[in-house]
C-alpha cells in the first residue's frame, strides 16, 4: 500500500475518533493500528510522520508517538485464563 493511501486511511480512522475525548481518541487510533495494520504499514506511516507528516491529522501523529508503549489489544483477546486471571461473571 502506498504512503498516500496509508495517510488517507489513518486520517479516516482519526475522523471516526474525533468526537471522543483526546486521550481516548489517541488510544483508539493506536489500538486500531496495532490490531489491524501490518508492521510494514505501521513502519511506513511512522517514517512518514517523522520525516514530513504534513498531511496527517494531529491525532494520528499523537497516536504514533505513543505506539512504542502500546500493548496490542489482540493480546487481551487471545490470552488464556492463566494470563488474564480469574474472570468475574454476573450470570445468575
Amino acid at each position: 500500500m502506498s504512503t498516500e493511501k496509508l495517510v488517507r486511511t489513518a486520517n479516516q480512522i482519526a475522523s471516526f475518533f474525533k468526537s471522543y475525548p483526546e486521550e481516548q481518541a489517541v488510544a483508539g487510533i493506536r489500538d486500531h493500528l496495532a490490531a489491524f495494520w501490518t508492521p510494514h504499514m505501521r513502519d511506513t506511516i511512522t517514517t512518514y510522520a517523522n520525516q514530513k507528516g504534513d498531511k496527517l491529522e494531529p491525532l494520528v501523529i499523537k497516536a504514533l508517538r505513543t505506539f512504542h508503549a502500546a500493548e496490542s489489544p489482540i493480546e487481551k483477546q487471545v490470552a488464556g485464563p492463566r494470563e488474564l486471571g480469574p474472570l468475574e461473571s454476573d450470570a445468575g
